[in-house]
């Protein structure tokens, strides 16, 4: 089975207060999107690699392909204002042979083969698409401006995480269908296809702030 993997790669960043994309942002001494594209290279699971890149940063991301020896890369696109427009960019660099393949974004570094593992396994009995979640730990309230309207019932939700696998006809459809969606599995939904949930990982954490880059530091 032919797995290849798009990393989604171009996000602003903006709420970490640099003067480069997030996949630029500092961990470990090494640009962000170094740990990642470093994991994905290594998984025994992944035939190849295509990396949407911010724009006016591809080369820097084809350098640093190559300073880690990250040799499943096999193109690097320039990333679109959204996240469902970079996936259609890098969509169109993997091969039509492909039979499922993978989502990630660089912004969740920690990114492990058992988690890989789990979300292509998670494709078999008919489901189109597998995501890695966590169950939701906290009280969930609806606010409208400063007031609390109501409380929801958390039984049943979850937090979405990715790597996310699918079918590879599956998401070329749902992605030439479009539409606004926060990840790929909202677009596979949409188009009618079945997502199963499979386990997360509590340190593939999404880098958002400053502090975030310091608590995945202290986990590498």
């Amino acid at each position: 089975m032919s797995v290849w993997a798009i990393l989604a790669a171009a996000g602003r960043g903006d709420r970490l207060g640099l003067d480069r994309p997030k996949a630029f942002a500092p961990l470990n001494e090494r640009p962000l999107i170094a740990e990642s594209l470093e994991r994905l290279d290594a998984s025994d699971w992944i035939e190849g690699i295509v990396v949407a890149a911010p724009p006016e940063w591809e080369e820097p991301c084809i350098l640093v392909a190559e300073e880690i020896a990250a040799g499943k890369v096999a193109e690097t696109v320039t990333g679109g204002e959204t996240r469902s427009e970079s996936v259609r960019n890098a969509l169109a660099q993997v091969p039509a042979d492909a039979a499922v393949i993978l989502v990630h974004d660089a912004a969740r570094p920690l990114v492990t083969e058992e988690v890989i593992e789990r979300v292509v396994s998670g494709l078999e009995e008919g489901w189109d698409g597998a995501v890695p979640t966590l169950p939701v730990s906290d009280t969930v309230k609806r606010v409208e401006g400063e007031a609390v309207t109501e409380t929801i019932d958390r039984e049943g939700l979850v937090t979405v995480q990715t790597p996310q696998a699918f079918l590879a006809d599956v998401l070329r459809r749902a992605v030439e269908r479009g539409g606004a969606a926060s990840d790929c599995a909202a677009l596979v939904e949409a188009a009618g296809g079945r997502v199963r949930a499979v386990q997360g990982d509590p340190r593939l954490l999404k880098i958002t702030e400053p502090s975030d880059l310091a608590l995945v530091e202290s986990w590498l």
